[in-house]
This record gives structure tokens, sequence and C-alpha cells, in this order.
């Protein structure tokens, strides 16, 4: 199932075409999805740029050309040598700020085309290094399943942008056994948990009310929060700015009666809406 599948059924579980998704999740992976309807569509693009954390299993001594198990394996090497020790280095020179090439079988235009269809219809696609943080890569289980094979369980906190199939790749491509994902979780987005998620399955049973966190409160978890005056409120709800708070980034106002009012922005000495949700 793709994010653009559980968007369409979304839809028709809420009765409304206003529904979209707060950053991909590959076909293959499961986990977090946050999904935006009605006005809270109108979040999603302060979603997509948020933290992300995984659960996930890479496997050494299989090189794919997807850097992951839904592609066809393209080259073998024998891992069964290779240390737990040497595992966890080739983990931690990945960590941190890193220049990481995105896998070629990805979503990125090239001249206009999907690197993925590029790549199908069989093309060379080489993409470039951009930077990631991933700020997390800790080991959870090293296993041995078979003789050439080593399976490593991984928990990963990265930025927005950071492809964890290449993770599986380059800590192959480093021990020089080859490797790539064969199981993928992404376990939360910002403040938004796997805890708190709800299935597809438990939405139809509440259908058309699917929406488990309210605009307001889902604001007030994800951004900073400015408590508008009544006169302040008037003037943002016609799109005109306030004073400046002395907030750092992009933050929540709330009306008087605990309504969300608009996302802000301090520039050029004023605290001006970047959206506004009355009016």
């Amino acid at each position: 199932m793709t994010s653009h599948d559980v968007v369409a059924r979304v839809r028709r579980l809420a009765r409304t075409r206003r529904v979209g998704h707060g950053g991909t999740l590959d076909p293959m992976a499961t986990g977090v999805l946050v999904i935006g309807v009605g006005r809270g569509t109108r979040l999603l693009t302060y979603v997509i740029g948020s933290v992300k954390g995984y659960a996930a299993t890479i496997r050494l001594g299989q090189t794919t050309i997807t850097d992951d198990a839904e592609g066809e394996v393209v080259a073998t090497a024998p891992a069964g040598h290779v240390t737990d020790a040497a595992i966890r280095d080739g983990l931690a020179a990945l960590t941190g700020a890193i220049e990481q090439v995105p896998s070629a079988v990805s979503a990125i235009k090239v001249d206009g085309k999907r690197a993925y269809k590029r790549v199908r219809e069989g093309e060379q696609v080489m993409l470039a290094a951009r930077p990631v943080t991933i700020s997390r890569l800790d080991v959870l289980a090293i296993r041995r399943p078979a003789p050439d094979v080593v399976d490593v369980d991984v928990e990963v906190v990265c930025s927005s942008g950071t492809y964890v199939r290449a993770i599986a790749r380059d800590l192959g491509a480093g021990l020089a056994v080859g490797g790539h994902l064969t199981a993928l979780r992404r376990t939360a987005v910002g403040g938004f948990t796997l805890a708190e998620a709800s299935t597809l399955e438990e939405l139809e049973k509440v259908a058309p009310e699917v929406v488990n966190l309210p605009l307001a409160e889902a604001a007030r978890r994800f951004f900073a929060v400015r408590e508008a005056t009544v006169d302040e409120a008037r003037t943002l709800s016609h799109g005109g700015p306030l004073d400046r708070a002395g907030i750092d980034g992009s933050y929540a106002v709330f009306a008087p009666d605990g309504g969300l009012l608009a996302i802000v922005r301090e520039r050029e000495g004023r605290a001006r809406p970047e959206v506004v949700f009355t009016g």
C-alpha cells in the first residue's frame, strides 16, 4: 500500500476530498503516516520537514537494485566474517551531519522525470549527495541467520530527506559486502508516535469521525504557542501582522477562546501570518 492509497481510503472514510499526508512512506514500510483532514491539511507542510524515527533491519551480504527487499539482488558477498564491532563502527561513521546520496530508485526528479522510472527503463542514475542529519543510529540486535548473511536491527532518528535504504547500502559498501533494507517501520514523525496511531481498520469503525487529534491540540503539541488578546485575534483573523514576541521559527497563535488562529513567523520586525485559520 502506498501513501497515496492511504489518503484515498481516508478520503472515502472521512467523506471529503480535503485529505493529505505529511511525508511519503515507501510501499514496503509500515508505521506512522500523519494524515491531515479538512483544515488540518494546512499544517502538513510543517510536518513534512520534521524529524523522523524508524526501526529497521539491514541485511549484509546482498546488494539490491532498490537498496531494499523489493528489488532484485544484483550482487552477493559472504558477510559471515564481519564482526559485531566492525558493524557498530560502520554505523557510527554514518551518524551525525553527513552527505548522503539518495537511493537511485526514489521519487526524486531528474530532468523532470522520477529517478525510479529512469532506473526501471534501464538507465544508470546517479543522484547528487545532499546534507542530512542522522542523530541516532543505535544497534538493537545483530543476528546471523545463515553463514553468509548478517541481519542488523537498528533504531534511527534522522532529519527529513534521509533515506534509511541508503544507510543500509552505505553500511554494506563500507564493509565491502553489500547491504540492503529488509524491514522498515516509521515509529515517529515529530511528536506523533506509533503508540497513538490508528490503523485503517480502526478508522473504518469510527468513520466519518476519523480525526483522532483535533487541530488546536495538534498545533499546541507541534509548535511553540502564543496566546493572543482580543484585539490581536481580530487583527490576525484578517491577515494582519502582530508585534514581535521574540519566538524563533514558526509558531501557533491561539484566540482567547482557545481556538487556533494562525501559524506565524517573525520577520522584518513583525509577527506575520503564514497560515490563517479564521476569517
